[in-house]
């Protein structure tokens, strides 16, 4: 009876130091992400990671020994958080054409709600080669491919015509791209950007 008691008690202690190392880990995820949408990677450090989790240096460390692993959790955890849209839907928009517009409105509207993050994450990956890499997953790679594979479909292009315009999709679906015409050239509004986009897209055939 005491072992049985004594064992019941070991699996309990076990299970709460696991809830507490998970919580201690979304904290420090948490306080990560939040610096890089205000600051940047570049520009976050340990210490202060480390302040806003309310743990301490070492225990950041015990948890992401290195960049690469926190960026990671961080990526996965504003992915996860406010996730871009999901190109499947726009297969059953039977135009091309109307089907471009659709999908540059939805990736506008992300755009515009994520970008201090996407604007700081996108400064800093040439300066942090762990970011950089985290940019260019598989997962990452994985969600271009099928937002342009959804957009080329019905378009019946071939060779260097389908190469032309899944550049140009590419181009159309980048958020500098959208930064810099809504931002630096100050088109008051998304539907003027979409027009210009679907029209170069149309050009590139």
């Amino acid at each position: 009876m005491f072992y049985e008691m004594s064992a019941d008690r070991r699996r309990y202690e076990l299970k709460e130091r696991a809830r507490r190392q998970l919580q201690t880990r979304r904290r420090i995820v948490d306080a990560t992400v939040a610096l890089h949408a205000e600051v940047g990677p570049a520009r976050t450090t340990v210490a202060e990671i480390a302040r806003r989790a309310g743990v301490s240096r070492l225990t950041v460390y015990n948890h992401f020994p290195d960049d690469l692993s926190l960026l990671g959790a961080c990526s996965a955890q504003f992915i996860a958080s406010s996730p871009p849209p999901d190109p499947r839907p726009w297969a059953a928009i039977s135009d091309p054409d109307a089907r471009l517009r659709q999908a540059l409105g939805e990736r506008f509207l992300w755009f515009r709600a994520n970008e201090a993050m996407l604007g700081n994450v996108g400064r800093d990956a040439a300066l942090i080669p762990e970011l950089a890499q985290v940019l260019a997953g598989d997962d990452a790679a994985a969600y271009e491919r099928s937002m342009r594979e959804s957009l080329l479909a019905g378009r019946r292009l071939r060779g260097v015509r389908r190469q032309r315009v899944a550049a140009a999709l590419g181009l159309a679906l980048s958020f500098t791209t959208w930064q810099h015409l809504v931002r630096r050239e100050q088109l008051d509004d998304d539907t003027t950007v979409v027009d210009i986009l679907t029209r170069a897209v149309a050009s590139a055939a």
